[in-house]
């Protein structure tokens, strides 16, 4: 079973630009109430894919220069990487359904 795991600047390279598999990246704050709403979502979705794709949360409070570099304006913002490439952005709440869509869809590309 997959579970959604926290990554520092220091990590994000090897955790997300190097990752063998498609990454969903949630940028997030603490204090963020829709942010604590994908929470759950997430963490199922995670459970879902069971090692299809790779879910990570940033927290923008505590990575400001990644948040920076990812142009986050607003939380939560969920980033798809691919080969380490962005592949999609995506600036609002949204479903596990819609997510888990995109995820396979990536993940079926990369098989090829």
């Amino acid at each position: 079973m997959s579970t959604v795991g926290h990554v520092t600047s220091g990590q994000f390279e090897q955790e997300v630009l190097k990752a063998d598999r498609p990454v969903l990246v949630d940028f997030y704050a603490e204090w963020c109430g829709p942010c604590r709403l994908m929470g759950p979502v997430l963490d199922k979705l995670a459970a879902e894919l069971n090692g299809q794709a790779k879910i990570v949360k940033v927290n923008v409070d505590e990575e400001p220069a990644l948040a920076q570099r990812f142009g986050i304006s607003g939380v939560p913002t969920l980033i798809l990487f691919k080969g380490g490439q962005v592949a999609e952005t995506i600036v609002r709440l949204t479903t596990g359904a819609a997510l888990k869509t995109k995820l396979q869809q990536l993940s079926v590309a990369a098989a090829r």
